[in-house]
């Protein structure tokens, strides 16, 4: 059985042969991929985390409720994580966690902080 990737738990069957101590090739430093770091990347959580403090408009869809499938939602950003961002509504005092799979678009009055 050939192996394509490096497995250090791997147990080969009895009838095999013995298995072979297996280390992970070594990469030089200079031939690695560099990646860029995670606050350039333009995801939605990161842009919104740019723009903390700023108040947006926030437009929602639920599919299958009957009650409300749409909803709008205008606050500051407090927070904002992978699947989540907090808005609060400083004249009410009320603060809702919006999830990003119902999030549709978010719009803002004047500019907006923004790394491509």
């Amino acid at each position: 059985m050939v192996q394509y990737y490096w497995n250090p738990s791997y147990q080969m069957q009895p009838q095999q042969m013995q298995p072979q101590q297996m280390q992970p090739p070594t990469i030089p430093a200079a031939s690695r991929p560099q990646q860029p770091p995670a606050q350039e990347e333009s995801y939605i959580e990161n842009i919104l985390r740019l723009n903390k403090g700023k108040v947006g408009t926030f437009y929602l869809t639920f599919p299958n409720n009957r009650e409300w499938n749409a909803k709008v939602v205008t606050g500051v950003i407090e927070a904002a994580g992978r699947d989540h961002v907090i808005v609060s509504e400083p004249a009410t005092g009320k603060r809702y966690l919006l999830l990003m799979i119902y999030l549709d678009y978010v719009t803002f009055e004047g500019e907006i902080n923004y790394l491509p």
